[in-house]
């Protein structure tokens, strides 16, 4: 049920999409063609589309596990931007020796994006601040931070007065998948959050711990869990995903620190639809960033071949959360058929069944 709900809801959010396009003077149908081959018309456009879904999908296997607890984290964005920080400081101007730069990138980035999650879970512990405020506004500090530094203190000396650091040495480059920009080594990393995180939630007392607390504080009290606690791992875990997916932006697709637009194009935001829509499981979060890539993908096909702005996936991406949102009541609900024997009186209360 859930999985037809939830494809219902991209599937009413592409028919109502196709009413946008006829309103700019776009056929739906050629808008559509357009956009399947920009996301999966050549081994191009399908490797842009993965190469998309791999900071989705650390996002969104983090999201998963702070949403099951219900920690609303909506600050993944600027987590990941503090994860591209601490790795081009790794990278440009730390003293570790070449061979350990990538490790160290990746090991000090989930740190770094982790501890300022972790800020967010001591605002909510200790001065009953709610997380959603505090990590939202924590978004754009990181993002003038970075601002900060690309004009400031690390510009580089290189880069003829462009607003970006100097380019990491090569031995701080991710390598590709083949001929793609496809960075192998955050691949597999964000296949292997999504299993690992999918064992921490069904697998481990801890999973079981911050499943209770999700249901409710009285529920978890009851039970005698430190809720406290759950938030506070739950926000360090996914914003360390969320780190690593910023160092595997600068590390494998940008090899520099530069404008926060560039290095995420919204990743931290599109991935709370992500987790959302894989309905905060783990796994399914990998299928949801696939698509939501692909979107992307699609999106920038849709820009060049009729000159419509990106905003525009902007409001599809918004379109299938309102769907999935309204669709949210239909899952407490089953509606089942019931045949009535020839000769008897129908019972009209037993014709749905709750």
């Amino acid at each position: 049920m859930v999985f037809f709900v939830s494809v219902g809801s991209v599937v009413f959010a592409f028919l109502v999409s196709g009413l946008l396009f006829s309103f700019l003077g776009i056929s739906p149908l050629a808008a559509y063609r357009v956009f399947l081959n920009g996301a999966f018309g050549s081994l191009y456009a399908l490797s842009e589309t993965v190469k998309r879904m791999i900071p989705l999908a650390l996002i969104g296997a983090g999201l998963s596990v702070s949403f099951q607890a219900s920690v609303w984290n909506i600050g993944a964005e600027g987590q990941m931007l503090v994860g591209a920080i601490v790795g081009a400081w790794v990278a440009l101007f730390s003293p570790v020796p070449p061979f350990l730069l990538l490790p160290v990138m990746f090991a000090l980035g989930f740190l770094g994006g982790a501890l300022w999650g972790l800020f967010a879970a001591w605002c909510r512990n200790k001065l009953a601040i709610n997380e959603i405020i505090t990590t939202l506004m924590l978004n754009y500090v990181a993002a003038n931070l970075v601002l900060y530094l690309i004009l400031g203190p690390w510009k580089g000396k290189t880069v003829r007065g462009f607003a970006y650091t100097d380019p990491f040495p090569k031995e701080a480059w991710l390598a590709t998948l083949g001929t793609t920009r496809v960075p192998l080594t955050t691949l597999l990393l964000a296949i292997l959050a999504a299993f690992l995180c999918y064992f921490l939630l069904t697998k481990t007392v801890f999973g079981f711990e911050l499943r209770v607390a999700g249901r409710g504080e009285k529920a978890a009290y009851l039970a005698g869990i430190d809720t406290q606690r759950v938030v506070s791992l739950v926000m360090f875990l996914s914003g360390g995903l969320a780190g690593i997916a910023g160092v595997g932006e600068v590390s494998g697709i940008h090899h520099m620190l530069r404008h926060p637009a560039h290095i995420s194009l919204g990743y931290g935001f599109t991935g709370v639809i992500v987790a959302w829509i894989a309905r905060a499981n783990p796994l399914g979060t990998l299928a949801g960033a696939f698509l939501f890539g692909a979107l992307m993908s699609g999106g920038d096909a849709l820009k060049v071949s009729f000159g419509i702005p990106f905003q525009m996936i902007y409001i599809l991406n918004g379109l299938v959360l309102l769907f999935l949102i309204a669709s949210e009541r239909l899952l407490y609900y089953r509606i089942t058929l019931q045949r009535t024997p020839w000769g008897e009186e129908e019972d009209v209360h037993n014709g749905v069944v709750d």
